[in-house]
């Protein structure tokens, strides 16, 4: 994963309402309906968030009638958690500070 595609998903979960989108699909698919019923929000506006948690990666998509059903993108999901572990502090031996 690149350093773009990390920053785009830092980015999209920057917001707190996508992140507990993510959160809420990290337990199965969930119809666009019923994460509207967990949100004080539009349907244009959780249009908005599904539409930036897709282009980053994090979210697929199917279409059903009017409704989306949305899931994790476990591919990334995993990439993503992968470069964030990878990640460390360096402490020096001469007893450095964080």
């Amino acid at each position: 994963m690149n350093t773009i595609d990390v920053a785009l998903i830092c980015k999209a979960l920057g917001d707190s309402n996508r992140l507990q989108i993510i959160q809420m699909l990290s337990d199965g698919e969930k119809c666009g309906c019923k994460l509207l019923e967990a949100f004080e929000i539009t349907q244009p506006t959780l249009s908005h968030h599904m539409k930036i948690l897709n282009e980053c990666g994090l979210v697929n998509y199917w279409k059903e009638g009017r409704w989306h059903h949305y899931s994790l993108n476990c591919e990334t999901l995993n990439t993503f958690k992968t470069f964030v572990e990878g990640l460390s502090c360096y402490k020096e031996e001469s007893g450095g500070s964080q």
